[in-house]
């Protein structure tokens, strides 16, 4: 019985699975939708969604300039960074259209876009969306993606 064992498996140990999880959250960070199979999207949407409440959870200091944060404020800064930057590989490179390379900072975009986007929502920052089995395995699919910023976010 697996009582209170929470948490799929994936065949997989324990090591791979962390690695298969921090790419995966880390691809959705960056593209701000992935498709995957079901049981991966709504074992993503618990890593992704923990690591978006960890930024908010320091306010306007995630997203303020560093120049105009106090030492106390930007010790806690660094230290959620540290904190993200442990849980999901900091630099992925983006294809950009015209096939430019960008190196992109994810742990920034999570305290600059995702946690002022997120500010005023106190959880559920993420919409799964069925797509039906896929052709070579009939694995069910799914769309996971980040829900865009509600109305009194975008005014803020």
């Amino acid at each position: 019985m697996r009582h209170s064992n929470d948490g799929r498996k994936f065949g997989r140990n324990s090591s791979h699975r962390r690695a298969m999880f921090r790419n995966l959250a880390a691809n959705l960070l960056l593209n701000e939708r992935i498709i995957t199979t079901d049981a991966k999207a709504k074992e993503l949407r618990r890593v992704a969604e923990k690591l978006i409440t960890k930024a908010r959870r320091v306010g306007t200091t995630a997203y303020t300039v560093q120049a105009e944060l106090t030492p106390a404020q930007r010790g806690e800064r660094l230290n959620l960074e540290r904190a993200l930057e442990a849980e999901i590989p900091r630099h992925l490179t983006k294809t950009e259209a015209g096939g430019t390379l960008v190196d992109v900072d994810i742990v920034e975009k999570i305290l600059l876009d995702y946690a002022k986007r997120f500010a005023a929502r106190t959880g559920g920052y993420t919409r799964i969306v069925k797509l039906g089995p896929r052709r070579g395995d009939n694995a069910p699919m799914s769309l996971i993606e980040f829900l865009p910023a509600t109305a009194e976010t975008a005014s803020a």
